[in-house]
């Protein structure tokens, strides 16, 4: 991890702490991402990118329950699934 600058090793424990939804673990890691050198809008930025990807297995697996139960999917919705991993 010593490859990883501060700033590197902060970004990646955000994305991490939103990924597993740790909220201990955001609560530290944006003091320390701030003393690491992110500006707010960085650390926002990165939070805001986490969860969006964050939130792609929970479509996938929503999709997967209601296309099982195709009478159910009209009632509940049909979310759009993009195609690849759905993050970008």
């Amino acid at each position: 991890m010593n490859d990883l600058s501060a700033r590197d090793r902060e970004l990646v424990a955000l994305g991490a702490a939103m990924g597993s939804n740790c909220g201990p673990c955001v609560e530290f890691h944006i003091p320390e991402a701030r003393k690491a050198g992110l500006a707010d809008s960085e650390i926002q930025a990165a939070i805001l990118l986490a969860d969006k990807i964050r939130q792609v297995p929970a479509r996938k697996t929503l999709q997967t329950a209601l296309n099982l139960l195709p009478f159910a999917a009209g009632q509940v919705g049909n979310p759009e699934v993009k195609q690849g991993c759905g993050c970008n």
